[in-house]
């Protein structure tokens, strides 16, 4: 076996003051994230969703941060899927964000809902018409297929059923959901272990802010 227990980093790009953030989290995340699509990282919208089902059994994937509102953060999927089946069960989620070469971490929780469905009209009609075709050929999402070979055909009949120019709608059991964060935690590597982490939780209309032990 690999022994990986020698393998470490000491972070020691940057430090994170409490007098550094700002007092809405949404905007201290919006920050951030600009900063991580200017540095032009593979895909820093992406993060890593958690959910659970019913009987509390976790499951976590990466999917695509879609929107940030201070609403909460919006991701699209299959309801049909596992994580849409978790969330049925249990409407709450957490998501991770990780900014390796910017030495940042972020964690949002918070309950989740669907979105409305013009919104989610609006959404699907702006992906890239492949990106349709596949929404309705990955039905339903999780579920057992075959082989490639039957995804493919499945592929190729939909995409002759809807020429180019044509309109294809938004499937049914395809839309987006919304966590709305009530806590957030922003996370600043720092050398010997000894990282800066500070936790947003809702407090009636505002935020408490509290630095917390690496």
């Amino acid at each position: 076996m690999t022994d990986l227990t020698s393998l470490r980093l000491s972070y020691a790009r940057a430090e994170l003051r409490r007098a550094d953030l700002k007092a809405d989290p949404f905007a201290q995340f919006q920050g951030w994230l600009d900063e991580a699509l200017g540095a032009d990282l593979l895909e820093p919208y992406a993060m890593q969703l958690a959910t659970a089902d019913a009987s509390g059994r976790p499951s976590i994937r990466t999917v695509l941060l879609r929107g940030v509102t201070p609403e909460g953060l919006t991701f699209y999927t299959n309801f049909e899927s596992h994580k849409g089946r978790d969330l049925s069960a249990n409407p709450q989620a957490e998501v991770v964000f990780f900014w390796a070469p910017l030495e940042r971490q972020v964690r949002a929780f918070g309950p989740v809902s669907r979105v409305p469905d013009s919104e989610a009209d609006a959404y699907y009609h702006v992906r890239p018409r492949d990106s349709q075709l596949a929404a309705h050929a990955s039905d339903p999402q999780s579920a057992p297929v075959p082989d490639r070979a039957t995804l493919e055909a499945t592929f190729a009949a939909l995409d002759a059923r809807h020429p180019h120019g044509t309109v294809i709608p938004r499937p049914a059991f395809w839309g987006g959901y919304r966590v709305h964060v009530q806590e957030w935690e922003f996370w600043q590597g720092r050398p010997n272990r000894m990282h800066d982490r500070f936790r947003y939780a809702r407090q009636g209309d505002g935020w408490h802010i509290d630095r917390l032990l690496p």
